[in-house]
């Protein structure tokens, strides 16, 4: 697999980790922070996650196949997901100094 793909996946991976709790608070009919508000209503929550996982999607899907379970697919998803999650950890718990 052409070593693009692998930032792809990493990319893809970091949109997925991020649209996870807005549209989870969206959903769950909480305000969360977005950039375009903070906190954003629920509705643009929802839109806003709904769009990070729709560009997850289309990277994972068009952007060299995904096969889970092989060694540099699998690190690159993992390696995003964590990165990402770490980074917004800290921001969403406000110590991002």
């Amino acid at each position: 697999m052409p070593w693009i793909a692998y930032i792809a996946h990493f990319i893809a991976a970091a949109f997925l980790t991020n649209g996870i709790p807005h549209f989870v608070n969206g959903v769950g009919g909480r305000r969360f922070r977005t950039p375009f508000a903070m906190p954003s209503s629920p509705t643009a929550n929802v839109v806003w996650g709904w769009a990070n996982i729709l560009i997850a999607f289309l990277l994972f899907a068009n952007i060299g196949p995904l096969y889970i379970g092989t060694p540099g697919d699998t690190i690159f998803v993992a390696a995003g997901m964590l990165v990402t999650g770490i980074l917004l950890a800290r921001i969403f718990g406000g110590d991002a100094n």
